[in-house]
């Protein structure tokens, strides 16, 4: 009996060894992806390098050549991709930021369900780790990236991110491709680091109006004139890793808006699935079908003598209504989508005078009121209006902080907080107990603009380059820095799990953090520029969906796999 269990085990092991011979002998071969995630059933391939080897994030993007929407996703560690459910029609297939390969376009590809597309195969430009300073490699660099391959001290490149950088009013790569000497860059210095807001350009200050200093303003100049001189010419260039793991998990959709010159500042979606947004230099509200790409445009009323233009949006669910701010004008203006009136509240001037600025970021509070920082008239106080009547209903003096930028209400309406910008503090207000509290920040955090938590927890985008959380029921400031460095925030938002979302200035990436592991994971953006002024999330998709609204034109979709 013993032998014929010999026999049988030496039987099994000969059969065994064979199928491994013939595994072995099998050519390589990963099975495509069949992820089943309800995002995804889509155009699916692969793309490898010239060696052979598969490549990790690498932003495959398609353009519908009917509404010119571009979706991008990334390629797994795989080097595989699929794109969600796309509607039948012709397409443009190409890499967005190829960096350190050689671009890859296909036109006019036809697309009808989920189609096998053709390998793609990348060659490098250069067995180098650093890239040639080419124009066309520059075109695609971040700030981040230019700020890396600039040659200066640490001393000089946080003095130009504190004064050019922090209001994402323009790129690094903008700054850079300009070639000045030293008193041609001071003129341009002088011009923007003494004018005042955008909108009041002949409203030149008596001393450095965005917190700028004599000293700066002379290292700054030599700095740039060294570094950006007439004759000044670039190293090659170094660049930032592309995405990996949970980073390359995302869907990306951007939508282009419809005028040239628009500069959107705030984005809202409705209870109807639509995307409102503001044109900060424009007359020009509109609303985007996420569904179609169909965008429809609204021309806001004009005040003679004042700058065109909206600034803060909201929708009213209880109301039905869109709220926004006309900065320049000084105004709150009520329109109702289903009639497509506009209804204008005027507020008091104060000392103000037309095309200043005036409360542009207010708090929808649940009782239907707004709130905001006074604008003008002396020490600092935050106002309860009623939008109705622009009637000031309330009013809490602050000790320390003149006025803030950012303004936000608690969904429960408890609180309100708003971030100091230029100021490094953070004000709040307990409503229930009319307390004021201010609580300071770190020397050059400069919050911004933000949004409560449902633990009551207010998050502001630093200006510096953190994400700032101000609790006041402890009255305390926690400053988080993230994994990039040289960039700026102008806003975070929270979603209902506790995680917090804001578009990296000058980084090319969108941060996902968790404070409660201090995770964060970067989206790397297929443009090299994140102007994101404003975020809103919809909590009705699982994951959320995070929209953003980007200066330069467009707004935004993120949809994350995980």
């Amino acid at each position: 009996m013993r032998n014929r269990k010999n026999c049988r085990w030496q039987w099994m092991a000969l059969v065994t060894g064979l199928w491994l011979v013939v595994l072995m002998a099998a050519p390589f071969h990963v099975a495509p992806a069949q992820s089943g995630h309800p995002l995804l059933g889509g155009p699916r391939g692969a793309v490898r390098a010239s060696t052979g080897a598969p490549l990790e994030g690498i932003m495959v993007q398609f353009v519908s050549e009917k509404s010119a929407v571009r979706t991008t996703v990334y390629s797994n560690e795989d080097g595989r991709f699929e794109f969600p459910k796309m509607d039948a029609g012709l397409y443009t297939l190409r890499i967005a930021r190829p960096l350190e390969f050689k671009p890859y376009r296909k036109d006019s590809l036809q697309i009808d369900g989920a189609t096998q597309l053709e390998e793609i195969v990348l060659e490098r430009i250069t067995d180098s780790e650093f890239l040639p300073p080419t124009p066309e490699i520059a075109e695609q660099l971040t700030g981040t990236e230019w700020m890396m391959n600039i040659p200066g001290t640490g001393e000089e490149k946080k003095t130009l991110t504190n004064n050019c950088g922090t209001g994402g009013c323009h790129t690094w790569r903008q700054l850079f491709n300009d070639r000045f000497d030293e008193a041609g860059w001071k003129a341009l210095l002088n011009r923007m680091m003494r004018t005042g807001p955008i909108g009041a350009a002949a409203n030149m200050s008596g001393g450095f109006s965005r917190g700028g200093t004599p000293y700066e303003f002379e290292l700054l100049g030599k700095f740039l004139a060294r570094v950006r001189g007439p004759g000044a010419k670039d190293s090659p260039f170094k660049v930032l890793p592309r995405a990996r793991g949970a980073a390359t998990r995302v869907i990306i959709t951007e939508y282009e808006l419809p005028h040239l010159r628009l500069f959107p500042h705030d984005a809202w979606g409705d209870s109807e699935g639509y995307l409102w947004y503001s044109s900060h230099r424009a007359p020009y509200i509109g609303k985007l079908d996420p569904r179609t790409g169909k965008v429809t445009e609204y021309r806001v009323p004009g005040t003679p003598g004042a700058h065109p233009g909206t600034h803060w949006i909201r929708w009213d669910d209880k109301r039905k209504v869109i709220w926004l701010t006309q900065n320049w004008a000084h105004q709150i203006i009520k329109f109702d989508p289903r009639t497509e009136q506009f209804a204008i509240t005027r507020l008091p001037n104060l000392d103000v005078p037309l095309n200043r600025p005036m409360g542009g970021n207010w708090g929808l509070h649940p009782d239907g009121s707004l709130w905001a920082t006074k604008w003008g008239g002396g020490q600092g106080a935050v106002l309860k209006v009623d939008p109705e009547t622009g009637k000031f209903l309330k009013e809490y003096p602050l000790q320390k902080i003149h006025d803030t930028y950012g303004s936000a209400v608690s969904a429960d309406g408890k609180f309100w907080c708003g971030g100091g910008s230029p100021e490094d503090a953070v004000a709040c207000v307990n409503i229930e107990t009319d307390e004021v509290i201010e609580m300071e920040t770190s020397p050059g955090a400069i919050p911004a603009r933000g949004a409560f938590d449902l633990e009551n927890n207010s998050w502001w985008g630093g200006r510096g380059g953190s994400l700032i959380k101000a609790d006041p029921k402890k009255r305390r400031i926690t400053e988080y820095l993230p994994p990039t460095s040289y960039l700026a925030f102008y806003e975070a938002a929270a979603d209902n799990n506790g995680e917090i979302w804001a578009g990296e200035l000058h980084g090319g990436r969108f941060v996902r953090f968790n404070p409660r592991t201090e995770r964060w994971i970067e989206y790397v953006m297929p443009t090299p520029d994140v102007r994101n002024r404003k975020t809103w999330i919809d909590h009705s998709t699982k994951p959320v969906t995070v929209w953003y609204v980007d200066h330069d034109g467009r707004l935004v979709r993120i949809q994350p796999l995980e």
